[in-house]
């Protein structure tokens, strides 16, 4: 039997994190989530709004914040940990992570995403589309590496910072 996954926020960035979690597999090939709802203030398909998180907790193994905004990500993620919901890391079947890199609760990976040896990603992240970050970088929390950005190696990214489509950091 599969988890049970709730995402906060059901706009563009809300969707692409439920086919990220769709496209996860465990060992014997089934999907990981067997059922994917969402919470959302305006959205008509989700199952109720971000205020009725809490009533949901033990219907739900893990939480993820589907919203790109930096600060409102932080806010919403900490509210779920204090009811006590699992926030797990989501990485897209196409994505390629080292086995030394290091990946924090909350973070998604998108596809065809790459980071390579000995990263860290913090809580919370963004690693878009096509997004590069290469060795020996670290990601502060809460960041958002948009599609297509590269972090060369060695960059230190300061937390809640958001890099632009095809931004290339030194």
């Amino acid at each position: 039997m599969g988890k049970r996954l709730l995402i906060l926020g059901a706009g563009g960035h809300g969707k692409v994190v439920r086919e990220v979690a769709l496209s996860i597999l465990g060992i014997d090939g089934t999907p990981v989530y067997e059922t994917v709802d969402f919470l959302d203030d305006e959205e008509e398909n989700a199952i109720g709004t971000i205020t009725d998180m809490e009533k949901f907790r033990n219907c739900y193994s893990e939480v993820f914040c589907g919203i790109g905004n930096n600060p409102i990500r932080k806010q919403l993620l900490k509210q779920a940990e204090e009811m006590g919901f699992s926030i797990p890391v989501l990485i897209h079947s196409s994505a390629y992570i080292s086995p030394s890199a290091a990946l924090e609760a909350g973070t998604v990976v998108e596809p065809k995403a790459i980071i390579n040896a000995n990263s860290i990603v913090r809580k919370g992240c963004i690693i878009s589309v096509g997004a590069i970050i290469d060795h020996d970088v670290e990601i502060g929390e809460f960041s958002h590496v948009n599609a297509g950005a590269i972090v060369k190696a060695g960059t230190r990214v300061e937390r809640g910072k958001k890099l632009e489509a095809g931004e290339v950091v030194f």
